[in-house]
């Protein structure tokens, strides 16, 4: 009976430590593009990115923007920052993504398309939680040339 009590506890102590390290994460919140800042080889901009807890313990990002022809663009993601793939809806040019925790201010994304790997993304937040800087490189069009982005954004 002690035993039983004992492993309840330490479930409940790891779950509320789980849930309150994934809630803190210095990547939740909205974030606005800081375009004067940042640095662009496509047309294509993600203007409104927003990081919300998702049911199950998982994270849901949402980004709104234009793509290389100034459309409006919108797409979503619901996963873990496990490093697994999770399916991406809507994206131009990927079908999934990978999130991993890198430390608590910097995470990494690889986003693929049929399996094959066409961006890799290091979000790093500052330490004072206002601002953050993403460095995204990927390949135009299935092209073996590699561009990189360095975006800013500013918490809102």
């Amino acid at each position: 009976m002690q035993t039983n009590r004992t492993l309840l506890v330490a479930a409940a102590l790891f779950l509320t430590t789980a849930a309150v390290s994934l809630a803190g994460s210095a990547q939740m919140g909205t974030w606005k593009l800081n375009e004067s800042k940042s640095t662009f080889t496509s047309k294509a901009r993600t203007n409104t990115v927003t990081y919300t807890d998702a049911e199950g313990g998982m994270v849901k990002v949402e980004a709104e923007g234009v793509d290389t022809e100034g459309k409006p663009a919108h797409w979503t993601w619901t996963g873990k920052f496990d490093g697994k793939p999770y399916k991406l809806e809507n994206h131009p040019i990927a079908d999934m993504a990978a999130y991993k925790m890198v430390n608590d201010h910097t995470n990494d994304i690889t986003m693929t398309k049929d399996g094959k790997t066409v961006v890799t993304s290091m979000v790093k937040v500052a330490k004072d939680g206002k601002s953050r800087t993403v460095t995204t490189t990927f390949s135009a069009h299935g092209s073996a040339k590699k561009m990189t982005d360095k975006v800013y954004y500013d918490k809102m």
